[in-house]
């Protein structure tokens, strides 16, 4: 299937960063968001993303204008209208993604293929909430999506041969690596791994084993990682890093080896979601 247009649904972090990646390649992209200020958000670090690849030299002027030109804005789901890949980047939330992808089979899944960013919840059962859920796949990019090499590409029970090729072509066009998560199962490859790791050094840091910087030091140059456990966390969101952990420990039938370390809670009960919010495991403010 030729992909000649590509709706992103969510404008924030994973999805401008997707609109960017997907308009570099050279395809007409719409960004859709039910809020006006996130989109225009959206539009103001797509464009500061591009300046600093200019400045790197890593693409010229021309170029990054010529990109920002082929992104669109919307809050209608109408906007999607000739789109033949949807990419879904919200809320890391079940309910929430089973909701959104309702909507969208009604009015675009005869045609598009409906691929969701999710990095942990079952592929087979969002596409069971659609009318084709041949055409339904996992395409898990990592964050900041202009800099990470990687998309984990995840198989639902129903995905077709046509849909997992059309896609694969699709990330590995926008330069990206792909890697194939071939078991539709909670986590999949990546988080299946991340998420055990990170949670281990937040229940290093309750126990009082090392502070976070010891823990983050130790990591770094005890396992040549580039960022530390903690760091990380901080990052992707804390908030999201207990979704996660919470779909792996249900998924995985209340399995005690994924159960959220307290403290992480609690960090997200008080609002400290990590970079986003200028406090996590580390203080960003100022």
């Amino acid at each position: 299937m030729d992909i000649r247009r590509i709706g992103v649904v969510g404008a924030g972090q994973m999805g401008n960063g997707i609109a960017h990646v997907a308009a570099l390649a050279g395809w007409p992209v719409q960004v859709q968001d039910v809020s006006a200020s996130a989109l225009e958000k959206a539009r103001s670090t797509i464009e500061g993303n591009l300046a600093r690849q200019v400045k790197k030299a890593t693409i010229t002027a021309e170029v990054a204008a010529a990109t920002v030109e082929r992104i669109g804005f919307s809050t209608e789901l109408a906007a999607f209208d000739g789109c033949d890949l949807i990419i879904e980047a919200a809320t890391e939330n079940v309910t929430l993604k089973h909701k959104i992808f309702e909507g969208l089979s009604r009015s675009f899944g005869e045609h598009a293929i409906l691929a969701t960013n999710t990095s942990s919840i079952s592929i087979t059962a969002i596409a069971a909430k659609t009318a084709r859920p041949d055409r339904v796949i996992g395409m898990h990019f990592m964050n900041p999506v202009p800099l990470m090499a990687l998309v984990e590409i995840i198989r639902g029970l129903q995905t077709s041969d046509e849909t997992w090729a059309t896609v694969d072509a699709a990330a590995k066009k926008m330069g990206k690596t792909t890697v194939l998560a071939s078991k539709d199962m909670p986590g999949f490859i990546v988080n299946r791994v991340l998420m055990p790791y990170i949670n281990e050094a937040v229940w290093a840091l309750y126990e009082g084993i090392g502070t976070a910087e010891a823990i983050d030091t130790g990591m770094k140059l005890g396992t040549n990682v580039p960022m530390g456990p903690l760091t990380l966390a901080d990052f992707i969101g804390l908030d999201t890093c207990l979704a996660i952990l919470e779909v792996l420990r249900d998924g995985m039938g209340g399995d005690s080896k994924y159960r959220p370390c307290p403290l992480l809670t609690k960090y997200v009960e008080a609002g400290w979601l990590g970079k986003k919010a200028g406090r996590g495991f580390y203080n960003y403010q100022g």
